[in-house]
């Protein structure tokens, strides 16, 4: 017996979390839904045509089965069973191919739906600030992209035609079993809830063996992450833990291995239930039939009889379908729900609608009375006030969660501050066009980022029109050049993912090279030298010394020799600027500066010696 368009037989439950998080199904939700169907109008009145015309004819070779029994086989009419096979064929290619183009169609706009979703959602991401992506989980963020949006486009090609085709087949079919015979089309309804009952209890024995297998499934895994990698197989070797963590994982696959078998023994006695009852149904419609037939000398044919048993098959995969489209319908709408949650999120930071026009920019930079917070609960600046001249350079010190990053990430509007002014040119960043801004400000950052490709595109990233000359002359600035000529690949060499497979200090070099090649008019180097050794640190200490000589520069560091190269030592405690000036007069002051040149500064020099 077919299950019909809503997919295979079997009763959908709800989980513990879905039915806690049940989203409230309002108008305006389904408007803003009916929204991204808009532009695809004509396509679904085509569609609409195709499921009512493919659902309707798709019954018709039941109706005409009893026409070929009555006129064809009983009446002995040869030409007219010819005729009616025939036509019965004719429907069925007919209704088989519709419903190819209406496939079609329906997949057709779902992807489309999906494919403006997507490109909606990702331009929305960009464009939030860096606290909706430290405040947020990654995995989240990938999730709505791809799996949620991913769902959607089942909703409107499965879950959405598939409401209607069965809505459709069910109606058309009642209203032919009744045309046909009123006592035994009440007998089919009758019938109906003995096909469904069997399969909404297999439904939820299967579906609480499979929540548990799944719970096992992550147990199997977490194991097999946990004592398979590197460090944790080392940790097993060095503590001799074989045989212990494999009677674990001996547990685990023992118990999934039962839990297996268990789901596949419900499923075989759901199938001996609904093999039953699809054998008791047509018996009780027969038997009826029958009756009247003999006992009341009924107008009922023996064809009248084989189409209401055809239709009554043909009514079991909508009626499952619909009594359980509360599960699809649910989850349909979280994940609209959720999509919806991320686009609802306000965009913090935002060019001004007439930002303003400075003249070229030389890098200058001012702090004006600056507090900031990441939260209510936590100030991390107070009362921030420098100004960094164009052409000079500042270097930042300070102890761990001063908020000397913080600081830094102010100035391209990374975040915005909660009061007081930062100025860039003498003007507030908030007056200028982000891209504007953005592109007069190059940070080298300590965790350098590489995209998996080759050396060159990871530097034509900052200049995609950048001629050859210029990607070896920025090279050559940033002390990597040598390397790269190295290369049996030159700067075609790849990178690997997230440029595994160049060291530190390569790909911190690589990384000032694409700096260079953007011609920032403020440079940042943010603890560029912070994780690596000193041969590393001093081939990046050799190309940022000549660096910011040149050109306007902010210096975060640790290492005194990036200190002393700048012509003024702002001093970070607590969020506050709490000394400044030059490191003879710093490190004798006998303040925070001093504690930090005897503690780290020179233990740092030190080694290097």
């Amino acid at each position: 017996m077919p299950p019909g368009r809503g997919g295979p037989m079997g009763a959908g439950f709800l989980t513990e979390e879905e039915k806690k998080n049940r989203p409230k199904v309002t108008w305006p939700l389904l408007k803003r839904i009916l929204r991204y169907l808009k532009p695809y109008v004509p396509q679904l009145l085509l569609v609409l045509a195709a499921i009512i015309l493919s659902a309707t004819l798709g019954l018709l070779p039941s109706v005409l089965t009893g026409e070929i029994i009555d006129k064809g086989l009983i009446g002995q009419d040869l030409d007219m069973l010819i005729k009616l096979i025939i036509l019965s064929l004719g429907v069925s290619l007919g209704s088989n191919l519709i419903g190819v183009g209406e496939h079609y169609l329906n997949n057709w706009i779902s992807q489309h739906i999906t494919y403006d979703m997507r490109n909606q959602m990702y331009r929305h991401l960009q464009g939030m600030s860096q606290r909706f992506f430290t405040s947020n989980n990654q995995g989240d963020i990938i999730t709505r992209m791809t799996s949620d949006i991913g769902g959607v486009e089942r909703v409107f090609s499965s879950t959405f035609t598939s409401i209607l085709s069965n809505v459709i087949t069910l109606v058309a079919a009642v209203v032919i079993m009744f045309r046909q015979n009123w006592i035994m089309a009440l007998v089919g309804m009758a019938i109906i809830p003995l096909f469904v009952i069997p399969t909404r209890l297999a439904g939820r024995t299967r579906w609480a063996l499979t929540k548990e297998s799944q719970e096992c499934n992550d147990q199997i895994n977490g194991i097999l992450g946990e004592t398979l990698s590197v460090s944790g197989q080392l940790l097993v070797k060095l503590f001799c833990k074989e045989d212990y963590e494999y009677g674990k994982y001996k547990d685990v696959n023992h118990r999934m291995i039962r839990l297996n078998i268990r789901e596949s023994m419900a499923g075989r006695w759901f199938w001996v239930l609904i093999s039953t009852f699809s054998s008791v149904g047509p018996m009780l419609l027969y038997l009826v039939g029958g009756i009247l037939m003999i006992k009341y000398n009924s107008s009922l044919t023996v064809g009248d009889v084989t189409v209401l048993v055809a239709l009554l098959g043909r009514m079991y995969g909508p009626v499952n379908m619909l009594l359980n489209i509360q599960v699809e319908w649910i989850r349909s709408m979280a994940l609209f729900t959720r999509i919806f949650e991320y686009f609802d999120m306000k965009v913090e930071i935002t060019s001004p609608e007439h930002p303003a026009q400075p003249i070229l920019s030389d890098g200058t930079v001012e702090f004006k009375d600056v507090d900031f917070s990441y939260t209510e609960e936590r100030q991390i600046l107070r009362k921030i006030n420098f100004k960094l001249e164009g052409g000079h350079s500042i270097a930042i010190v300070g102890p761990s969660g001063s908020g000397k990053s913080t600081i830094i990430n102010l100035i391209p509007r990374l975040y915005d501050v909660n009061a007081g002014e930062v100025q860039f040119d003498g003007v507030d960043v908030r007056r200028l066009d982000l891209n504007f801004l953005r592109q007069n400000i190059g940070i080298v950052s300590q965790e350098t980022y590489l995209f998996n490709g080759t050396i060159r595109e990871n530097l034509l990233y900052a200049k995609p029109d950048a001629t050859e000359a210029e990607l070896i002359e920025a090279c050559k600035k940033a002390n990597i050049y040598e390397f790269i000529e190295k290369q049996e690949l030159g700067l075609d060499a790849v990178v690997g993912n997230r440029g595994l497979k160049l060291s530190g200090g390569e790909k911190q070099r690589i990384s000032i090279a694409r700096v260079l090649l953007k011609d920032p008019a403020l440079l940042i180097f943010d603890e560029a030298t912070s994780s690596l050794d000193s041969i590393s640190e001093s081939k990046i200490q050799e190309a940022i010394d000549p660096i910011i000589e040149s050109r306007t520069s902010i210096l975060i560091a640790h290492r005194l020799s990036t200190i002393l190269a700048a012509d003024e030592i702002l001093v970070v405690k607590d969020g506050e600027i709490v000394e400044r000036g030059v490191h003879s007069e710093l490190v004798k002051a006998g303040g925070t500066y001093t504690e930090l040149y005897e503690t780290q500064f020179r233990r740092a020099l030190d080694a290097q010696e």
